[in-house]
């Protein structure tokens, strides 16, 4: 199924005004492709997947926008049937599985409580496929982990439970939000791993949100660069590595080790700017070297530099590239 998320805008309502946490956002999955969407943490990655799944919490709310799976607009069914759709349609792996899991039941009870809410399995028949996730997901001694509470697993362990509770009912989309920020190296690889393999065997699209362009490079096919609430740069995951155009997406490929000639590894001065202190214009312009006048009172418009690659820029504006 094809999720297309058009002009998407989410607001939170603070007591200093309204300010867009995501601001006109606009991207395309196709049918079994891995959508990277990256940037600083502050970017408005996380909420950009609550809004695709309807559960942005007040003071946020969605605002504008359109987001469709298969051509059927998710943002106006009405809450039973998209309660039908999270976890059936789209599945969402957590960032930190020993919060997203419930403490007080067992892992299959979690999975089972998935299936029987979404297939009505038997209790015996959801135990059974229980099993056969945990088995798939890569958990040795699948029979008896199914009984173990999360605490009674590793990190890695928990990140594989959510996965197999993501993928209980086959969905078509699977959001995974940070899927290996808390695991250490060796555990970051099995579960990129697990994901790619769960992709081909259940023939998944995914949207994948990090920070790490590394695991990027490793699993997406196209890559969306997100800054303070609104997409900066997105195309071809090879182009846009080889060729970055805007000075964010240069700036966080010239921080990762080995990707410059540099023997210091480069920073981008500053931080992302808090929700509701957004400056005016381009909203990178504060830490931007390339800076000059539209920047700090235009928002740059979304150009399209070749037919698949797009950018919000005044440096590539009115033909500038």
């Amino acid at each position: 199924m094809t999720l297309q998320v058009s002009h998407l805008t989410t607001v939170f309502d603070l007591p200093s005004g309204t300010t867009a946490a995501v601001d006109d956002v606009s991207f395309e999955i196709a049918p079994g492709e891995t959508l990277g969407l990256v940037g600083e943490s502050g970017s408005g990655k996380s909420v950009t997947a609550l809004s695709v799944l309807r559960l942005v919490q007040p003071p946020g709310r969605i605002a504008s926008g359109s987001v469709k799976l298969a051509g059927r607009e998710l943002l106006t069914l009405p809450e039973p049937d998209m309660q039908r759709v999270r976890g059936a349609e789209i599945g969402l792996i957590f960032q930190e599985p020993m919060t997203a899991l419930n403490p007080v039941l067992t892992i299959g009870e979690q999975i089972m409580e998935t299936l029987r809410v979404h297939r009505r399995a038997s209790r015996r028949a959801a135990r059974r496929l229980a099993v056969e996730l945990v088995e798939l997901v890569g958990i040795p001694e699948p029979e008896l982990r199914v009984d173990d509470y999360p605490h009674q697993l590793s990190g890695g362990m928990r990140q594989r439970a959510l996965i197999a509770i993501a993928i209980a009912c086959r969905p078509s989309l699977l959001i995974a939000d940070e899927p290996t920020t808390a695991l250490d190296v060796t555990i970051q690889a099995q579960i990129l791993d697990l994901l790619r393999e769960m992709k081909k065997t259940l023939r998944l699209s995914l949207l994948l949100i990090t920070h790490d362009l590394g695991v990027v490079a490793e699993l997406a096919d196209r890559v969306a660069v997100m800054y303070a609430g609104r997409i900066v740069e997105h195309g071809a995951v090879r182009a846009l590595f080889r060729s970055p155009l805007h000075p964010y997406t240069k700036g966080l490929l010239a921080s990762i080790p080995g990707t410059t000639s540099e023997h210091r590894l480069q920073t981008i001065a500053g931080t992302v700017p808090a929700l509701g202190s957004f400056p005016a214009g381009c909203r990178f312009h504060p830490r931007c070297q390339e800076r000059f006048d539209p920047c700090s009172t235009l928002p740059p418009p979304e150009d399209l530099v070749t037919p698949d690659r797009g950018i919000r820029c005044h440096l590539y504006h009115d033909g500038a590239c």
